[in-house]
């Protein structure tokens, strides 16, 4: 492998990580740091180490096959591509929703500018939706302008940034950890049901959704079109690698802050995105002092608004190739759907995301929940038809995974799978 030719292939492991370095690493991590401490230190490391053969598979997929994994999945039958549209169509909302509304928040932070209601005949359009709806407009003038070039780019520049900052931010703050954080399980009186099920949650999104497999086959091949180099697939592996691994790390990054800076404090985290993202913020700057609040503000908003970026064009870009995978099989290296289904796949997101943030009143914390538990109870179907995807004949045997990662596959399938077993019994009171 030439240094050149890795580099013409890099991209789309940083567009991975600009996925999924967002709500759950923001959000959800810096809640598990602040309400437990290390406490859940074990289960971001499980949940990292279960999903990576399912995430894996995407970039192996394309630069063996020249194809998206959604051609992996027609192969195995029409109701695999059922089964995929299903699941997608059941959690693109919630995930949109809970990412955009905290990108809305730390706008309105950052800038504090007072936004009013806005009156669309007998609709009152709250605060925050109007700023959602911004962020998306602006994702999507980006994505119209310059496509897969400009998404590369723009994301190259974001996570260099997010990772400095972040890594800063910690190190900063890793100081205020205390000997009472460092615990590395829950106590015995903290784990209740209302702990499970936040850990279901905090591992729904750990690093990820596994549906960001699907979009990573397609930016891998977006990413061939754009340099015109086809990338090998040790090539794609090893960018995929620079990606999962940065996600990891800025996990436990955000864990250690919420441990350090909040864990102990007795505060309660506000339910409005602009209330929750000024309390992050404020308690960082209060710690560490009033010139720590720009690094981390910087931070924070550059997680997701790179998050809320690479979710439009992923669900977009998947659902757009899911309408062309119905009509045929996908040709080596031309994973283009039709680009009015593109943009038809954005508007329906968009516009399911927002009806759902202007009409669901549960709250932040709530919301977000839904989404991360939704991912979390999709894993293992996903994480099944990736394997399946990988193993097939379209394959070849040299470019399949080792025997040692297809057993930590089905392994991961199989404990994933139980975990999402016992929530719904638990939850649900089945059997």
């Amino acid at each position: 492998m030439s240094e050149r030719s890795f580099f013409k292939a890099l991209g789309p492991g940083l567009l991975f990580a600009g996925a999924a370095i967002g709500v759950s690493h923001l959000v959800q991590s810096t809640r598990a740091g602040a309400t437990y401490g290390l406490g859940l230190v074990l289960f971001v490391l499980l949940a990292n180490i279960l999903k990576y053969p399912a995430f894996s598979f995407g970039p192996r997929y394309a630069a063996a096959t020249g194809t998206s994994l959604l051609e992996g999945y027609r192969r195995q039958g029409v109701w695999a591509l059922v089964v995929y549209g299903g699941l997608t169509l059941g959690t693109m909302f919630t995930v949109l929703a809970a990412v955009t509304v905290v990108t809305a928040g730390l706008f309105v932070t950052l800038w504090p500018i007072e936004i009013l209601p806005v009156e669309l005949g007998s609709l009152t359009v709250a605060p925050h939706v109007s700023v959602s709806a911004g962020a998306i407009a602006l994702c999507t003038v980006l994505l119209a302008v310059g496509g897969y070039r400009w998404l590369d780019r723009v994301m190259k520049v974001v996570v260099v940034v997010l990772t400095v900052s972040t890594v800063a931010a910690t190190l900063l703050a890793l100081p205020q950890l205390d000997a009472g954080s460092m615990v590395l399980l829950p106590s015995a009186e903290q784990w209740d049901l209302k702990t499970a099920f936040f850990v279901a949650g905090l591992m729904g999104w750990m690093p990820s959704a596994i549906d960001v497999s699907v979009w990573h086959s397609l930016w891998t091949l977006a990413r061939q079109r754009d340099s015109g180099h086809t990338p090998t697939v040790d090539e794609a592996m090893l960018d995929f690698d620079i990606g999962y691994i940065g996600t990891v790390i800025l996990a436990f990054c955000f864990l250690l802050m919420g441990a350090a800076v909040m864990h102990g404090s007795g505060i309660e985290f506000q339910d409005s995105a602009g209330a929750f993202a000024g309390q992050v913020i404020g308690l960082y700057t209060s710690t560490l002092g009033g010139w720590a609040g720009p690094l981390v503000s910087v931070a924070a908003f550059t997680v997701m608004f790179s998050t809320t970026l690479t979710v439009i064009d992923g669900f977009a870009r998947a659902l757009s190739v899911l309408v062309a995978r119905f009509r045929g099989p996908e040709a080596p290296d031309e994973a283009e759907g039709d680009r009015r289904a593109y943009w038809a796949a954005l508007a329906l997101l968009s516009g399911g995301a927002l009806l759902l943030l202007q009409f669901y009143v549960a709250g932040l914390k709530a919301l977000v929940d839904l989404a991360t538990t939704l991912s979390f109870l999709t894993a293992p179907v996903l994480a099944w038809l990736n394997h399946r995807a990988i193993l097939s004949d379209a394959v070849a045997e040299s470019d399949r995974p080792s025997a040692r990662l297809q057993a930590a596959s089905m392994a991961s399938i199989v404990f994933l799978g139980t975990l999402a077993l016992a929530w719904l019994v638990v939850r649900f009171g089945l059997g």
